[in-house]
């Protein structure tokens, strides 16, 4: 008989594998799960070479996994000085005036909307503390930035623009630009000319932050993004990645059939641990930054307009990405933009069923819930954005949509109750990337959707596990300790199923295992 790599002994297993729900062993060969069972089920998997760990009573989990991440992308995002803490605008100030500069610039991420307090996004409100200084600080939706008027003149930004897809710089009304860069294309101008870490830095920060990533429990990731493929597979290649990456590149508007090609092209391609598997698209942008397809203006006569300028060319691409069997994950908060993803896969036929997903979902109304259902298309939410919501309506969120539309906030209870698969993750770097806090803020939603009923305690841990994989198209491979699924596990001193919801934020992580491999040991 073979020998396990590794058992893990005097655990309570939670497995969720109907067929055998509950066990206090596993053993796992070459990066699989091996056997599951009571001590004596593994006991002839030992060998003279297995690693042997008693849990003394921790209890184990299929690995968590965020259902939407940028753990890549972010590193470029989250540079500079941490502006989160920021909560009104003498404190953006104060912060600014002593923020640290590189290269002569100031760069800064995190920066709330809401401090603002209702004014315009605008470099007036700065710029006299950073006098001369080029800056660029990203606000937390990371789809609207700040720039000061040199760090616009250094990227030749003197105006408005024309864009391919839906992105403005925002200008007064005598053309000069307030410094508001909308959306990834104007943002592009002037970050394209920020200090940037290097490689090394970038690398070092990578390996960091997985590890990071891996000691709240979390084995793996779906990325939004194209990710670095060179800067993965060198770190892939020299050790084991704590977390498992699944990478989704991006479809721009204006995308033709060879960009689309080439889209194709890239699926199944990556390394040990690392995959390149679906195609992330943009329906809408952000409420807060006025770029949310709303059906109904929002309450500042904005958000009426789709992030691709011809939805119909959107949904060309996705038809020719799923004829060639390309999974997609658009991003979707308005409600307009949500029927129209609905819309599209329905368009597909029958064999849209289970492969496409919608990301975020903050506004819908009830007849938009059971069509995730009907279609099958998973609704990948991020719980910890509710916490850039207040329950009084007064932040900036709340106020552009108006009581009712933000009455529908993060419907997490509402689309499980219409049977929708419903996958959970954070959005690194727009919320923190610990599991445990998703997994409580799924079940006690803050801010706008405090009044909401949450998840049940078993159904936020299948968001960060079966659902997960299932919106990922990977239920035969992950989600559940099963012999011959993947040996990604995570081992808490806390039952995230029935442990109160305040206290799985702090809940030690004992163990994290990723592909058969410790990658986390808790004291």
């Amino acid at each position: 008989m073979p020998t396990a790599d590794l058992v893990l002994s005097g655990a309570k297993v939670r497995t969720l594998d109907p067929d055998r729900p509950y066990a206090t062993s596993v053993a796992v060969r070459d990066g699989l799960i091996a056997a599951v069972g009571d001590d004596t089920d593994v006991r002839d998997w030992r060998g003279p070479g297995t690693e042997v760990v008693h849990l003394d009573g921790a209890h184990l989990v299929p690995g968590l996994v965020d259902a939407h991440s940028h753990p890549v992308w972010g590193l470029d995002m989250a540079t500079g000085t941490d502006l989160s803490g920021v909560t009104d605008l003498a404190g953006l100030r104060a912060a600014l005036a002593d923020a640290e500069r590189t290269d002569g610039w100031v760069t800064g991420f995190g920066l709330d909307h809401n401090a603002f307090g209702g004014r315009p996004v605008d470099r007036d409100l700065i710029e006299d503390v950073l006098p001369g200084t080029p800056a660029l600080l990203r606000l937390y939706d990371g789809h609207s930035a700040l720039a000061t008027g040199p760090a616009l003149s250094a990227a030749g930004v003197h105006g408005p623009r024309d864009f391919a897809q839906r992105s403005e710089v925002v200008c007064d009304d005598s053309g000069r630009p307030t410094g508001h860069l909308v959306e990834h294309a104007a943002m592009d101008l002037v970050a394209a000319i920020a200090p940037r870490p290097s490689r090394a830095a970038r690398r070092a920060r990578l390996v960091e932050l997985l590890s990071a990533m891996a000691a709240t429990g979390l084995t793996g990731a779906h990325v939004m993004d194209t990710g670095d493929p060179e800067l993965i597979d060198s770190v892939a290649v020299e050790t084991v990645l704590p977390v498992r990456l699944r990478f989704a590149p991006w479809c721009m508007p204006g995308a033709d059939r060879a960009a689309l090609d080439e889209l194709v092209a890239v699926q199944g391609r990556g390394g040990r641990h690392w995959l390149t598997g679906g195609v992330k698209f943009f329906m809408d942008g952000t409420v807060e930054g006025g770029t949310a397809w709303l059906e109904h203006a929002d309450c500042h006569g904005q958000g009426t307009d789709a992030f691709w300028p011809d939805p119909q060319a959107y949904a060309a691409a996705v038809r020719h990405l799923h004829a060639a069997g390309v999974r997609t994950a658009t991003h979707a908060i308005g409600d307009a933009a949500v029927g129209h993803v609905l819309d599209v896969v329905e368009g597909l036929g029958p064999g849209g069923h289970g492969a496409h997903r919608i990301e975020h979902i903050e506004t819908v109304p009830d007849e938009l819930l059971p069509r995730f259902a009907q279609l099958g298309v998973a609704a990948s939410m991020q719980p910890p954005h509710t916490a850039y919501t207040r329950a009084d309506g007064t932040d900036e969120w709340s106020r552009r949509l108006g009581t009712a539309r933000a009455g529908r906030a993060w419907r997490l209870r509402d689309l499980r109750d219409a049977g929708a698969v419903v996958a959970l993750g954070s959005d690194w770097p727009i919320a923190h990337y610990d599991a445990r806090a998703v997994l409580a803020t799924a079940r006690t939603p803050k801010g706008a959707a405090s009044a909401r009923t949450g998840l049940t305690g078993l159904e936020a841990l299948e968001g960060c596990t079966t659902h997960a994989a299932r919106a990922a198209g990977e239920s035969a491979t992950t989600g559940r300790i099963t012999p011959g699924l993947r040996a990604d596990l995570t081992a808490l001193d806390l039952d995230p199923v029935t442990a109160p919801a305040d206290e799985l934020p702090e809940a030690p992580v004992r163990l994290t295992v990723t592909g058969g491999h410790v990658v986390h040991r808790g004291k």
